[in-house]
Formats: structure tokens, sequence, C-alpha cells
């Protein structure tokens, strides 16, 4: 480890919510085995584990969705009794999730007040109703003006935003946001950080919970760090840095490496030509045997379209693209597949998961044909084997193949809708957003599975929004920028220069001046 944690902090002063010898097990699995949390009144405390270190239990637990097995609970010093999500809203425990959980088609206000309408004579009183949504959105950095606008038309931060403005109507003591940076643009980011801290101005306890480690020192107050279903302490975290945290979170200490170009061979599997669509344009692009191309972009840059266009999920207006040195036209994603493209969706539970199907299901769906016994019949063998060896290769942590994928932490979750893409042994692997959302010990272990797969031969093309994944697995890294390809950078680049020329604040010039000085 790279240098010893500090001494864990010592409660002895009021709480304001406190749980203490928590246990919980589902089935035969312990998904906690000793867990203490104490909240402070208007902190903003993390908490970090790796998927599957339990934190996501703990969190239903405070918000009612589960009930522990051992333990003490208090809230404002006095012993509470959640059993339920009613209870806990009751007592002024709110949670906003990753993805807003709100109605598209509504207003903000309507949103807002769903459900626990202000009444007068038996009317909704719209006038009393508006005063309170202008004064929580107010708190949170959103404009008023878009108080009467439909959900839909907001862009995924200002939804966030008005997710914990409804959560403050709701008279908020605890305030849970589970990965509310997840989908965010840095600039959306910001103004979630500056709600963040009025609302620890106002007095309101934040628990924030995020696998983006690097973030916590903007935002919180402290960090507790959970593993194997224990929490091992509870640091100021400007005592840690991040390495400390991601080691202490994984129990040992992370392999730090980069991209090995002893990789990368000459012969090109993937070849683009002047590409255009819909939202891109005169896209060159090669992508070696053995190679990680990384595109790197900010939310709305084109890069993602990129990627749909070359498994057949978008138009391509004109350009041309060989694979394998033959003409390729991605006009869906069998045509793709039938080619040896695959590609990992960046949204996995909305495109890449059956839910409630088990985790064999889910890895055979994408190859029937190879699972037909005398090309009529399904070989149920055949898909358990494959399976189990996917599971292997992988190292997908579950008990049991027949366990549904939606029981997964995110980390394994991910894996396995990667597995569906590797039992045809593709050529060419399309990867959308490969680590989003998973802890930095599944990150890891899904950059190895990467690196293995390019040294078996296959290329890969990688579109990502996160940029330090970016330059640390990237043989060469191309800047996407409305639609274009802006800018190629390779080792030695620092992240300024890479995120100067995605938000433009450099010119194609001026970057091409840098390339040019390494």
């Amino acid at each position: 480890m790279s240098s010893p944690l500090p001494d864990p902090r010592q409660v002895t002063g009021e709480t304001r919510l406190s749980l203490t010898g928590i246990s919980k097990r589902f089935g035969g699995v312990r998904a906690i085995r000793q867990a203490d949390f104490h909240l402070l009144p208007g902190e903003v405390h993390a908490l970090v584990g790796e998927n599957g270190a339990g934190k996501s239990t703990l969190i239903k637990i405070v918000a009612g969705a589960e009930t522990p097995d051992t333990g003490e609970f208090t809230l404002d010093g006095e012993p509470a009794e959640i059993k339920n999500a009613s209870d806990a809203l009751s007592q002024g425990i709110q949670t906003v999730y990753q993805e807003p959980q709100l109605f598209a088609q509504l207003t903000v206000a309507e949103n807002i007040f769903l459900g626990r309408e202000i009444k007068k004579v038996r009317r909704i009183d719209w006038v009393a109703q508006d005063r309170l949504v202008r004064e929580s959105l107010s708190i949170v950095g959103l404009n008023e003006d878009c108080i009467h606008k439909k959900v839909e038309e907001l862009p995924a931060g200002q939804q966030q935003q008005v997710s914990i403005a409804k959560a403050l109507v709701g008279d908020a003591k605890v305030l849970i946001l589970d990965e509310p940076s997840a989908i965010l643009t840095d600039a959306e980011i910001e103004n979630l950080f500056g709600a963040v801290r009025n609302l620890k101005a106002k007095g309101v306890s934040v628990i924030y919970i995020s696998h983006r480690l690097d973030e916590l020192g903007k935002v919180a107050d402290v960090v507790t760090i959970m593993r194997d279903g224990e929490t091992l302490g509870t640091y100021p975290v400007e005592q840690l840095t991040v390495a400390q945290i991601a080691e202490t979170m994984v129990g040992g200490q992370l392999d730090q490496g980069t991209a090995d170009q002893t990789l990368v061979r000459d012969e090109v599997t993937l070849s683009t030509k002047g590409l255009s669509g819909a939202k891109f344009r005169d896209i060159d692009l090669d992508v070696r045997a053995g190679e990680v191309v990384v595109l790197y972009g900010l939310v709305g840059s084109g890069m993602a379209e990129i990627a749909e266009a070359l498994y057949g999920k978008q138009a391509i207006y004109a350009g041309s693209i060989t694979l394998n040195g033959s003409p390729y036209q991605p006009t869906s994603p069998r045509a793709a597949k039938d080619r040896g493209l695959s590609m990992l969706p960046a949204n996995r539970k909305r495109e890449g998961m059956f839910g409630f199907q088990s985790i064999a299901f889910n890895i055979s769906i994408g190859a029937l044909p190879l699972m037909r016994k005398a090309s009529i019949f399904f070989d149920t063998k055949k898909e358990r084997t494959t399976a189990d060896d996917m599971i292997r290769r992988l190292a997908i942590k579950t008990p049991d193949q027949a366990r549904a994928i939606s029981t997964m932490s995110g980390g394994n979750a991910q894996k396995v809708v990667l597995a569906r893409q590797l039992v045809e042994r593709p050529e060419m692997l399309v990867l959308a957003e490969p680590t989003q959302g998973v802890d930095i010990g599944a990150k890891e272990e899904i950059h190895k599975i990467i690196a293995d797969l390019c040294g078996d031969g296959a290329a890969v093309l990688i579109t990502t929004t996160d940029l330090s994944e970016a330059q640390r697995i990237a043989d060469r890294l191309i800047v996407i920028r409305n639609g274009v390809c802006f800018a190629e950078f390779g080792p030695g680049s620092t992240q300024s220069q890479i995120l100067a020329a995605a938000s433009g604040e450099l010119t194609q010039d001026e970057t091409q001046a840098i390339g040019e000085e390494r």
C-alpha cells in the first residue's frame, strides 16, 4: 500500500443517523457482516467500496428497502425502526438514484409534487406548489424558468437536480445520492457539487456514493470504506489520497500499468475512410490487431454515434469501411456479428441485460446458432459449458450460473454482458463506456480482460468520457469534437491538453503543435 491510513474518526457527539453492528444475509450469502456508519448533521459523507462490498445493501437498509438481521438504528439520537420506504420518507430520509426517477411527460413542478399535491378546497393549490418548487430549485442551483417545462426537455444534469429538489420538498434530513455523477458531463457535475454544498449549508446530511474516487475531495467531508461486507473505518477526506482509498477498497496494491504497445501487430483489422453520418463526418480511422484505440470526447461529441454506426445501429451517409481487408457494410447488428465485429453497449441495463434471466441465458443469447443441437434443438449442455467457460475466463464472481443477472453487482453484470460478445470470438470489439458505473476493482479486472483479448490478436475500439481511463488503456487516443477526429494523442500527453482539445480551448493547429513538441 502506498502509505498507512490515518486513525479512523471516533464519533462521540450528536449524530443525525447512526447504524451500529449491522448485518444482513440473503440465503447463503452474507451481504453485510459487520457495519457501523455514523452520519453527522450537515455532513457530506462518502460511502465507497467495490461492487459486492455491501454498500448497496447498507443504503437499502437506511432507505427502508431492506431490514437488517442484527444491529441498532438511531435517527437524531433516538431509536428508529424503519420497516419500509414509507417509514424512511416519513422520517426525512430521501434517496436520489443514478438514473432520475421522474416522469418525462410531466413538468418539473408536477414531478416534484406528484402524489403529495397541496390541496385547497379539494383543488390543487398551484400557487403554493410553485412557490415551494422555486425555493427548492434555487437551493440546487437550477433556474426557475424550467418550472413548467417537461422533464424530457431537460438535459441529464438538470434532471438530476430536479430529483434532488423533489427530495428537498419532502423535508429531507438525510439525502442519499447514489452514483449521482455517473451520467453527467463535467459542467453538470460542478452544478451537482454546488447543489450538495447548498444542502450542507442548510443542515441537510448527505450520503454520497460514487465510484469516481477523484471527485470525493471536491464534495465530501469524510469517507467510509467498505470491503467484504464490513466497514473498515471513516476518515476525513483531506487525509487520504485516491490511491489509499482504492487500495483499501480492494485489499492490496493496484496495478498501475499502461497499455502494452508490443501487442500491436501490423495488420489493420478495421479501416474507415470518409465515414459520415448524422452526428459525425469524414472519419478516417485504422485499428490494428492487438491494438486499443480510444475515442474520447465530451457528451454529444459524436463518438457514441461512430461506435453505433460501426455496429449497424446508426445510418452511414457516406464513406467506406473495410474489415479484415474486405469491404464491410454494417446494415444491422446481426450483420456485424456475422463479420466478426461485436459491441458492448454503453447502457448495459437497457440494451445489454435480460434482468430476470439467468447468467447462462445472458451469455448464450447472442450466439443462439452455436447452441443448436443437430441444427434444430437448443443444446442446454452446450449453454452450460459455454457459460462455465466464460465465467472462468472473465473471473465472474457468482456461486451459480443459474442466478438472475439482476442479483449481481455492477462490475460482475458488466462482465456477463461482455462475455456474451466474446462467445463467438470476434476479431473486432467495440466497447462503449466499458467500465461506467463499476468500482475500481472491477475496472482493473475489465482492463485486464481487454489486455488479454489484445494479446490473442483482437482489435479493440473504445469510446469513453472517462479521461483517466482513456489515458491508461489506450495505445492511441483520438479526440472526437463536433463529430470529427479533432486530434490524436499518444504517451506523454497530459490530461489538461487532451481535455482542452475536447472542450474547444485549443485549435487543431495548437493541438498539432503540442504533438510536434513531444
